[in-house]
């Protein structure tokens, strides 16, 4: 029971870490603007929106091609790839055969996807 406690604490105190650091920057950052050691002029440029520098055209409710969506789908595919390779490759001597063909096994099922979207066309812009 007491490790079970325990391990709530530990939540509470990441929590509140993750919620006091952030709350204390903007503190900081309030109190150093009071004090007049940060500059604080605001006029009505700064306060437009921007979007890389260039007037936009069109309403708000702009429809994107959805190619953009395929790339960052394939670049998440990808990065989680990187992500799970990079443990099994640091603990790859005491995972032994099994790890090993289970990771080919993965690699391969994103070869196929990759191979698949190569085959669709899904990766060329047009």
């Amino acid at each position: 029971m007491e490790d079970y406690l325990r391990q709530y604490g530990l939540l509470f105190l990441f929590t509140g870490v993750a919620i006091g650091i952030p709350a204390s920057m903007l503190l900081v950052s309030r109190m150093a603007q009071l004090a007049r050691m940060r500059p604080h002029k605001p006029s009505p440029v700064k306060a437009q929106l921007y979007e890389c520098g260039m007037e936009t055209i069109g309403g708000r409710w702009n429809q994107f091609n959805i190619r953009y969506y395929f790339y960052a789908l394939l670049f998440l595919v990808f990065d989680v790839e990187a992500v799970f390779l990079y443990p099994w490759a640091v603990h790859f001597k005491k995972l032994g055969l099994f790890a090993l063909v289970e990771m080919f096994v993965f690699l391969a099922i994103l070869v196929i996807g990759f191979v698949y979207a190569w085959r669709k066309r899904a990766l060329e812009w047009r």
